[in-house]
């Protein structure tokens, strides 16, 4: 049965704080990589999964980003959503959700590139008939990161903080699929973490799905990641 592509949210508002003294004036989604912005590599990739439209949640130097692209990327539909002050992740995503079209929507963050099969993860939450579905990724120090933890039935049973101690586990992998009718049924704030106050905070076993990857991961948020990007996205060939 085919089923409508969502709508892709990415996150591309941040200030980018820990990247200040290394890219400096651009959004943190803006930072060149080998020439290019960052966003451009995360756009090639879905662009190649089928997907039409995607809104871009802007904030800090927003003109920046729309000035690059316009409406159009490839075989993609830009839109904006543009936040006048922050919001915080999850306050960014629900005023994306008033531009989204479809059943459900795809959220990815504007600085993390994680290359999973896009299509996979799709169908199987509507398999699943999922109301959230997050993709993990297992690292073998996942302490910068926080840690995920599943039962059996793949559902997220838990969400831990931040440790110290090196140990291997499950992260959040920054990218969602969420049922646009169950996200706009929620009495939500204005402003509000994504991570923090919605899915810790709201944890429910029958709604959190995972979905676990083993595919390249990178987020450039810390410029140990971000030089290491301008090595490895050498190795990307969808432009």
């Amino acid at each position: 049965m085919f089923m409508e592509f969502p709508d892709i949210i990415i996150l591309a508002g941040g200030l980018g704080t820990r990247l200040r003294e290394t890219v400096q004036d651009i959004p943190k989604a803006m930072a060149p990589v080998n020439g290019r912005p960052f966003l451009e590599y995360q756009l090639d990739f879905i662009s190649h999964f089928g997907f039409k439209r995607v809104i871009l949640s802007t904030g800090y130097l927003s003109s920046s980003i729309e000035n690059h692209f316009g409406n159009s990327y490839r075989n993609l539909e830009l839109v904006y959503s543009f936040e006048t002050e922050p919001l915080g992740t999850g306050g960014a995503v629900k005023l994306s959700f008033e531009k989204v079209k479809t059943p459900h929507a795809l959220i990815l963050n504007g600085d993390t590139l994680f290359r999973i099969n896009l299509d996979k993860f799709f169908q199987k939450h509507i398999e699943d008939l999922s109301k959230v579905s997050i993709a993990l990724r297992h690292l073998p120090d996942a302490s910068r990161y926080g840690m995920v933890e599943c039962n059996h039935q793949g559902s997220v049973v838990a969400f831990k903080e931040k440790s110290d101690e090196s140990m291997p586990g499950l992260i959040n992998g920054g990218i969602y699929l969420i049922r646009t009718k169950y996200f706009r049924s929620l009495a939500l704030p204005d402003k509000f973490s994504l991570e923090k106050e919605l899915f810790s905070k709201m944890l429910d076993p029958e709604i959190y799905k995972a979905q676990i990857f083993n595919e390249y991961f990178l987020d450039i948020g810390i410029p140990d990641d971000y030089y290491r990007a301008q090595t490895e996205f050498h190795e990307f060939k969808d432009r």
